[in-house]
C-alpha cells in the first residue's frame, strides 16, 4: 500500500504549492488566459482560487495538468 503513489507526479504536492508555482511561473493574467475561470481573472488570490478549485474537480484537473506541463 505504501507504494501506491510511486508513479503519481502530484503525490506530496499541495494545491497551494501548485498555485504558488503557477503564479510565479505564468502570473495571474497568463493563467487566466490559459484556464478561463473567474478566480484567475477577477481579483485573483491564492485563497479564492483554493476555495474554488477544492470545490470544482474539472477546474482542479486543468490546473494540475498545467502544473505538470510547467514542471516538465
Amino acid at each position: 500500500m505504501a507504494h501506491s503513489q510511486v508513479n503519481n507526479p502530484l503525490h506530496g504536492v499541495t494545491l497551494e504549492q501548485i498555485l504558488n508555482h503557477l503564479v510565479a511561473h505564468y502570473g495571474w493574467v497568463e493563467m487566466g488566459r490559459m484556464i478561463e475561470i473567474r478566480c484567475f481573472n477577477v481579483d485573483p488570490s491564492i485563497q479564492s482560487s483554493l476555495k474554488f478549485l477544492r470545490r470544482t474537480p474539472w477546474a482542479r484537473a486543468k490546473v494540475e495538468a498545467l502544473y505538470l506541463q510547467a514542471t516538465k
